[in-house]
């Protein structure tokens, strides 16, 4: 491992133990040989409310400046705890692994921010979910009576990496291999996701790296300088979106990249055949009502489906929204149909695609 530290639950290990039944490759990752974060070539202008947040005053740091007092179990009282949380585990990188999902309160904000400071990584030691938010989950705190439509928490995930997410025991709320998110808004900013997976099948289940239901007004997720894979051996998977997937969200993204990934459901949605269902959406699964995706400066390659969608499956059901595309590369996705406008995207004809300064190819 290097000079990467891995603590699981506490104890300092050479590795914590995967398994997870999804039936591909799946090694704890050393996010010490992935990718940087971002696509090295994305130049793209990030809007004011997409940037980094503010962490000047943190509520919670985990750590007192060791390695060993970053544990699995302070994540999870950090982040029960809401508020702006930091990170003090000496100078070098760390992994930390999570014995659980670490889990949001719906009353600890309205602003948490997890902040890694570009050094720490969370694992989920292949057997678990890392991060979980739901605003109309009531074991969480319900906060108004419009839980599917309310402004917080507004989550930020900025500087952090991470790796060997496992949802495939969960089973009310499934996908979401490393976050599931539901309710207030969500942004990544410099994060990374590297070998995390969720469900091998059905037909709507998806996001290794993320899972989204829910943004308040309808506004955008923003994914900004991110990594999803990006290299071999570092993919994420899942039977829908390999790297992000959500029902009826919008999406902002920019300068981030998305490769080798892998939708590997078979069967489409609805299935097909006595098919399982999946196997859609190799980089990004959208499905739902009113909604749009807006990438600038993105790289999106060498992800592989099944059926339909080896880089992007946009569809409508109420064939609203559209598909924006400007300054990015798309290119090398495998496998699956479809292709109604462009190569590698499965959405409907009528679906406005726009493209500028940009191959797909």
């Amino acid at each position: 491992m290097s000079r990467w530290l891995v603590l699981c639950s506490g104890v300092l290990l050479a590795a914590c133990g995967g398994g997870g039944g999804v039936d591909v490759p799946n090694p704890l990752t050393d996010p010490e040989d992935g990718p940087p974060a971002g696509n090295p070539d994305g130049a793209c202008e990030i809007p004011a409310e997409a940037g980094l947040a503010d962490v000047s005053s943190p509520r919670t740091v985990v750590g007192d400046g060791t390695p060993a007092s970053c544990t699995g179990e302070a994540v999870i009282a950090a982040v029960a705890a809401g508020g702006v949380i930091t990170f003090d585990c000496g100078p070098d990188p760390v992994v930390i692994t999570l014995a659980r999902p670490a889990k949001i309160f719906n009353d600890t904000g309205p602003e948490i921010v997890i902040d890694g400071g570009g050094l720490v990584t969370l694992s989920g030691g292949g057997t678990t979910r890392i991060l979980y938010m739901n605003t109309c989950d009531p074991d969480q705190v319900w906060t108004t009576s419009t839980c599917d439509n309310q402004d917080h928490p507004r989550l930020t995930v900025q500087n952090l990496t991470f790796v060997d997410g496992n949802s495939t025991a969960e089973s009310e709320y499934d996908g979401g291999g490393a976050i599931w998110a539901r309710g207030g808004r969500l942004k990544l900013v410099n994060t990374r996701f590297f070998g995390n997976v969720c469900a091998s099948t059905g037909p709507d289940v998806g996001g290794a790296g993320v899972r989204v239901f829910d943004q308040y007004e309808d506004l955008p997720v923003y994914v900004v300088n991110s990594t999803f894979g990006g290299a071999e051996g570092f993919g994420n998977t899942c039977s829908n979106g390999g790297g992000v997937s959500s029902i009826g969200v919008s999406w902002s993204i920019y300068n981030s990249l998305f490769s080798h990934n892998h939708a590997i459901g078979m069967g489409g949605n609805p299935p097909q055949d006595g098919q399982p269902g999946g196997g859609s959406g190799g980089a990004i699964y959208n499905d739902g009502n009113t909604m749009t995706l807006s990438l600038c400066g993105v790289a999106i390659t060498d992800n592989e489906v099944v059926q339909h969608g080896s880089a992007i499956f946009f569809v409508s059901n109420d064939h609203s929204g559209d598909v924006r595309i400007d300054r990015s590369v798309i290119t090398r996705n495998l496998g699956g149909s479809w292709y109604t406008q462009y190569p590698q995207i499965s959405a409907h004809d009528d679906t406005p695609i726009v493209v500028t300064d940009s191959t797909i190819e």
